[in-house]
């Protein structure tokens, strides 16, 4: 039982230590930024009037998307590898 309790304890520190994880991707040369935390929140999005062309907002849409994809899949990235050293405890777990 107290490993289990350990490894509960611990899994809930790396959840708290990814939801302060800042994972940052930019799109059309830096137009598009936005920030995405390890739980895979959306924390930010940056638009950079300058670079953004305003008659052209198919372009914008396509920057935001590809700088969300691309931040939520590197944010996937480091949840897992933030989590596989624990992943092996969990079969102790019995779930």
């Amino acid at each position: 039982m107290i490993d289990q309790a350990k490894m509960v304890m611990k899994l809930k520190k790396a959840q708290k230590e990814l939801q302060k994880e800042l994972v940052e991707v930019s799109a059309g040369e830096g137009a598009v930024v936005v920030q995405v935390n390890g739980e895979l929140k959306l924390k930010k999005v940056t638009i950079d009037p300058e670079r953004v062309d305003v008659d052209d907002i198919e372009e914008l849409e396509r920057w935001i998307e590809l700088a969300v994809r691309d931040a939520m899949a590197k944010a996937q990235e480091l949840a897992a590898e933030k989590m596989k050293p624990l992943m092996g405890g969990l079969g102790s777990l019995g779930l």
